[in-house]
C-alpha cells in the first residue's frame, strides 16, 4: 500500500509541514530571543498547528457537506419510517421507494459519507509522518533503528538534518517526538550520540498531561454541540443512544488513557484540531440556522400572499348562462357605459324582458323543462265558433 499512501498522503502532508517550518524558521531568524530557529520547539509547534489549519481549510467543504448530510438524514427519518412500516413485507418495493425518496430530496448517501472517508486517511497520514521522526523501537510505525540511525534517516520530504532539528526541538523542556510511556533507551535519539540527556520523564509528563486534558475536554464539547442539534426522534433510537454515549464519554476517556502513547506533536495536533472543530461547528450551525430562518420566512410570505385580504369577501366565479336570440340583454358595460365592479361573465337583462334559456341549458328554478328543438310555443286557438259548452246552452233554450 505504500505505493498509494506515499504519493497521495505521506508526501503531501510532510510537504505542508516542511513548508510552514521553513516560513516560521525564516521569520524566527529576525527575533533576537529565538535561538537556533531551525530546531526551536515553538517554531516546530507552530508548524504543526498551521499544518492542521491548512488541512482543515482544505477539508472545510467536505465537513460542511457532512453536517448537511446529517441534517438531511434527520429530516428524512420520519418519512423513512413510514416507508418501512408500509412495505415491511416487501423489501424490493421498500428499496425502490427509498431510492425515489432520496432522489426527490436530492439526497446521495455516497456523497454524504465521502467527507468522512477523506478525513480518516488524512489523520492517519499525519500521525504516521509525525511518528516517523523517531523510528526507534518495534511498535507500530517504528523500524527498530538505533539512535544514530534514526537521526540520520530522512522522513519523506525531510532530509537527515531536518529530522535532527525536529528531534532536538523542545516544547517547555520536552522533546516534540517523545511520549510518556516511551522507554528510556529511546531517549538517546533526542540528543547527539554520546551526549547526556537534557530532560527527564517528568518534563514530558508536565507538558503531555495538560495537552491530554484539553484534548479530552474539547472532544467532549464537540460531541455535546453536535448532539444538541440531533432531533428527538433520532436521539430516541437505541443505537443512536449508544453512539451518543460513546461520543460524549468513551472517546474523551480514551484520549486520557491512550494519550500516554502519543508523541507530543500528536497531542499538539489533537488540541489544535479540536479547537478548530469547535469554531467550525459554531460557524456552520449558525449559518444553517439563518438559512432555515430565511426559508421559513419565505414560506410564510408565500402563504400570506395566497390568503384573502382582511375585510374582503372572496368572490367565486359564476358560470355564464346562454340567452336566446331576440331578447333584450346587455352587459354591464353597455348599460352603464363603462367597466363595472361585477364579474365579466355576469349579464344585465333589460326590465320587462324575461330571459329565455338557450337550448340544452339547465332550467331555472320554478320553470318547466323545455323540449329540445327551440322555444316552446302555445297552440293557436281555432278561429270562429264557440266552445262546446256555449253550443249546449243554445240547444236547451
Amino acid at each position: 500500500m505504500s505505493f498509494i499512501t506515499d504519493p497521495l498522503v505521506y508526501y503531501p502532508i510532510s510537504g505542508i509541514l516542511w513548508f510552514w517550518h521553513k516560513i516560521f524558521a525564516f521569520l524566527g531568524g529576525f527575533l533576537p530571543w529565538v535561538d537556533s530557529p531551525d530546531s526551536s520547539g515553538a517554531i516546530w509547534a507552530l508548524s504543526v498547528i498551521f499544518l492542521v489549519v491548512t488541512l482543515r481549510i482544505l477539508l472545510f467543504w467536505p465537513a460542511a457537506k457532512q453536517i448537511r448530510f446529517s441534517r438531511k438524514m434527520q429530516e428524512m427519518q420520519p418519512r423513512m419510517k413510514e416507508l418501512q412500516k408500509r412495505y415491511k413485507n416487501d423489501r424490493e418495493k421498500l428499496a425502490t421507494e427509498t431510492r425515489k425518496l432520496q432522489k426527490s430530496e436530492g439526497f446521495n448517501p455516497v456523497l454524504g459519507c465521502l467527507p468522512m472517508f477523506i478525513q480518516i486517511p488524512v489523520f492517519l497520514g499525519l500521525f504516521h509522518v509525525l511518528r516517523s521522526f523517531n523510528r526507534m523501537g518495534n511498535n507500530f510505525g517504528a523500524l527498530g533503528m538505533t539512535a544514530e540511525e534514526t537521526r540520520n534517516t530522512g522522513n519523506y520530504v525531510f532530509n537527515a538534518d531536518e529530522v535532527q532539528s525536529f528531534l532536538d526541538a523542545r516544547l517547555f523542556g520536552a522533546p516534540l517526538s517523545s511520549f510518556i510511556s516511551q522507554p528510556i533507551d529511546q531517549f538517546q535519539a533526542f540528543v547527539d550520540p554520546g551526549a547526556a540527556l537534557d530532560f527527564e520523564r517528568w518534563n514530558i509528563i508536565l507538558v503531555a498531561i495538560p495537552l491530554m486534558i484539553v484534548s479530552a475536554v474539547t472532544t467532549h464539547l464537540n460531541a455535546r454541540i453536535s448532539l444538541s442539534r440531533q432531533s428527538p426522534e433520532a436521539a430516541a433510537n437505541p443505537q443512536a443512544k449508544i453512539m451518543n454515549q460513546l461520543m460524549l464519554w468513551a472517546f474523551p476517556i480514551g484520549i486520557l488513557v491512550t494519550g500516554a502513547f502519543w508523541p507530543m506533536a500528536i497531542l499538539v495536533y489533537m488540541v489544535t484540531n479540536n479547537l478548530w472543530t469547535l469554531g467550525q461547528q459554531y460557524y456552520l450551525f449558525e449559518k444553517m440556522a439563518k438559512e432555515d430562518d430565511v426559508a421559513a420566512l419565505k414560506r410564510r410570505e408565500e402563504q400570506k400572499s395566497l390568503a384573502p385580504k382582511v375585510g374582503v369577501k372572496p368572490v367565486k366565479p359564476k358560470k355564464v348562462r346562454g340567452v336566446a336570440t331576440g331578447t333584450a340583454v346587455a352587459s354591464e358595460d353597455s348599460v352603464a357605459g363603462g367597466p363595472s365592479d361585477l364579474d365579466d361573465d355576469e349579464a344585465v337583462v333589460a326590465p320587462g324582458v324575461v330571459p329565455t334559456p338557450s337550448p340544452g341549458s339547465a332550467p331555472r328554478p320554478g320553470q318547466r323543462p323545455q323540449q329540445p328543438g327551440g322555444q316552446r310555443t302555445r297552440p293557436a286557438q281555432k278561429s270562429g265558433g264557440g266552445s262546446s259548452k256555449s253550443k249546449k246552452k243554445k240547444r236547451k233554450r
